[in-house]
């Protein structure tokens, strides 16, 4: 079995940090965004995480609204960035025990790079990375776990998805793949109605998740 591993929420718990990135950007835009108007875009990459919550204030999206999150969240990171033990330490057990994992974000490479490196996290340690530079189409859509797949040598059918997000659930099935979600964003009775085929509470769960 192959590990997947999404990134904003699993591996680092960076959902207040994004938020908070575009609310400061929207605001140039006139637009006061609550939290909790995130939650449909969440998963679906920074153009829509943006996006969508401008659109439903009535501004068109534009490219350099998304250009502008990306700096402004790397600028905060750093410091904003809740400490997530968790997330280190799974990959170090899953690395000690010789099993091959992927990354695969929606995220941009600029992103990925900031999040991991304020989490200590080696870009090395992942035999394949997948990008939202590396897929058309966002998750809902498969692409991105079809990418990391195809990059980790392995048949979708022998990979199992670690996500957050309702989005990434419905990516990682529409990919042949196994899921199992954790609740970062999400409640677990929330995560249970898109049934995952495990839900979690902390990554270091994932050593006793057997899944057939």
């Amino acid at each position: 079995m192959y590990y997947v591993f999404d990134m904003d929420g699993v591996l680092v718990r960076s959902a207040s940090v994004t938020i908070h990135a575009a609310q400061l950007i929207l605001e140039e835009y006139g637009i006061t965004a609550e939290p909790e108007e995130f939650a449909p875009f969440i998963g679906a990459g920074e153009a829509r995480f943006i996006g969508g919550v401008a659109e439903a204030h009535g501004i068109p999206y534009e490219p350099v609204m998304k250009e502008k999150l990306n700096k402004k969240y790397a600028e905060i990171v750093g410091a904003e960035l809740p400490p997530y033990p968790s997330g280190k330490k799974i990959l170090e057990t899953l690395r000690e025990q010789g099993v091959k994992f992927a990354l695969a974000s929606s995220a941009d490479m600029m992103k990925i790079e900031a999040n991991l490196g304020a989490a200590g996290i080696p870009l090395s340690w992942f035999s394949a990375i997948a990008s939202g530079e590396d897929a058309e189409r966002k998750k809902p859509a498969p692409d991105i776990f079809l990418a990391a797949a195809k990059r980790l040598g392995a048949d979708p059918s022998d990979c199992l998805v670690v996500e957050d997000a309702i989005n990434g659930i419905e990516a990682a099935r529409a990919a042949g793949m196994k899921v199992v979600t954790i609740t970062s964003y999400f409640d677990r009775e929330t995560l249970e109605k898109h049934q995952p085929d495990a839900v979690i509470d902390d990554l270091m769960e994932l050593v006793a998740v057997t899944i057939e």
